[in-house]
């Protein structure tokens, strides 16, 4: 029962049947205080539409006009009105009624069962389960009008189930299911469900599955879907972009060497492998790890093994699957001293960076098999290198050593193309990372192409026969400095 002094402080108030509430609505109604905005529907705002207060209050208002209703089918899976402001509702009987904002569809049916979720008032919607039952209903009208979702729909929701709880949570569901549709006696509902699980855990044939999602699970390369809408906005800012050339000036071995070498030498550093630079160049020059600090040794020659071999850095992958062998054969290069951190083998737990979650280990080799369509439609050899870069970043697909194999993968890009190379400074560290964060968090890729052109710049001027003269410059351009003490200099030659 509504509380009579509180009447005038609620945004929607409903009539009722106790004339004492009746009778304070109509003295309210009557000062000014509440206006009609639909049947049995009141409302102490005056500014904003009857649309838009009934819409953010339609769960109240289903809960005290409509006892014992359930929110059902897609509504019971979605929790908004369809694009055609359409809301379904399992009720005592069939009837549409439109209210200011949204169109009310009831169909009649059993009501709330065990297990499904109270919502407001006596407002209940069906439990996962029971939606996706529902869902799986014939539905007469198509669209925005359907009661229904669309198949593939259904069928993403069931691989996400796999995505977060894995094949014993979609096992689980499908018991539930079992179970529900015996009680209401869904029976040919269920058979469908049975037979979209079935498939999406390639125990039946995965022909009657259409999301790509979907089959992609059952064809053993599920994927992060948010991970390739993000790649397709990459894409997307790339190919309406016009990038310059930039020849290889480093074209003698030596000169390649000795732009290898500071490749590796800033690389590790970024990741905190930090060396003062005459041990670094000790370890390269010896080819002899250093007996205190032999894994971090190791990670800086393997590499500069990779990254000052033209050959290798003029290898890249024609088809997914050369994709992931050049990835595993380089990480077992660079990390083949830590054997703790799987060198040669993908990820076979989750990791993290800060608030950052990265791909999910099981769904690595799909998101990247994936994510290879859009860098195969790439024709610049600089927008192959910056879209390549961030794929492998985004996915992180070892334990570690993923700063330094998706650099080797974007160098390879430009060696590829006869190309210059390019080198993220100690300097620009905090450009380049805030540039990838601002590119996974906000889905911005301006900054970080401009983030890469800027560090193109830069390297372009790194060229020359004689190691202390580029070490020289790289002094001068304040690439050594951390970024809080200086700024990155592009110093022309």
């Amino acid at each position: 029962m509504e509380n009579i002094s509180s009447i005038h402080l609620q945004e929607v108030v409903l009539s009722s049947s106790d004339p004492k509430i009746s009778t304070q609505i109509s003295k309210l109604e009557k000062a000014g205080k509440l206006r009609k905005i639909a049947s049995r529907i009141y409302s102490s705002n005056f500014e904003d539409t009857p649309g838009d207060i009934v819409r953010r209050n339609i769960f109240t208002i289903l809960g005290r006009l409509y006892t014992g209703a359930l929110l059902s089918h897609r509504s019971a899976l979605e929790f908004k009105p369809t694009s055609a402001d359409q809301l379904f509702i399992t009720y005592s009987y069939t009837k549409k009624i439109t209210i200011p904002g949204i169109t009310l569809r009831f169909l009649e049916g059993p009501g709330p069962i065990e297990g499904d979720n109270p919502l407001s008032g006596e407002l209940y919607a069906s439990q996962q389960e029971r939606a996706l039952l529902e869902n799986l209903q014939v539905s007469r009208r198509p669209g925005p009008e359907s009661k229904t979702l669309t198949l593939p729909e259904v069928e993403e929701r069931l691989e996400q189930v796999i995505r977060v709880k894995g094949e014993a949570g979609l096992n689980e569901l499908r018991d539930r299911a079992r179970d529900i549709a015996e009680k209401l006696g869904m029976h040919s509902e269920f058979e469908k469900l049975n037979k979209l699980i079935s498939a999406l855990l390639n125990t039946k044939p995965s022909k009657i599955l259409s999301s790509p999602i979907a089959v992609a699970r059952a064809l053993g390369a599920p994927y992060d879907p948010s991970r390739i809408s993000l790649f397709e906005k990459l894409f997307v800012e790339l190919k309406q972009r016009q990038f310059r050339d930039s020849p290889e000036k480093n074209a003698t071995t030596q000169s390649f060497r000795n732009f290898a070498f500071f490749e590796a030498y800033f690389s590790n550093y970024i990741e905190g492998t930090v060396f003062e630079l005459e041990e670094a160049k000790k370890i390269i020059a010896t080819n002899t790890p250093l007996p205190s600090r032999d894994e971090d040794s190791h990670d800086v020659l393997g590499t500069y093994q990779i990254v000052s071999n033209r050959t290798e850095m003029q290898q890249t992958p024609a088809t997914p699957e050369e994709l992931l062998d050049m990835l595993l054969y380089r990480h077992k290069v660079l990390l083949r001293a830590r054997k703790s951190k799987n060198p040669g083998a993908f990820k076979d737990r989750n990791n993290r960076a800060g608030n950052t979650f990265f791909v999910d280990h099981e769904l690595v080799k799909g998101t990247l098999i994936k994510g290879f369509d859009y860098y195969n439609a790439l024709d610049d050899p600089f927008a192959k290198a910056v879209y390549m870069m961030f794929m492998v970043s985004e996915v992180h697909p070892f334990l570690d050593g993923n700063g330094r194999i998706a650099r080797v993968m974007m160098n390879a890009e430009m060696v590829n193309a006869g190309q210059t190379k390019i080198i993220i400074p100690t300097v620009y560290r905090d450009d380049y990372m805030g540039a990838l964060r601002k590119l996974t968090r906000q889905q911005d890729p301006g900054p970080y192409i401009r983030m890469l052109q800027r560090a193109l710049d830069f390297s372009e001027t790194i060229v020359g026969e004689n190691m202390d003269k580029m070490e020289s410059l790289l002094e001068r351009s304040n690439a050594f400095k951390e970024h809080d003490q200086g700024k990155l200099k592009i110093i022309k030659q």
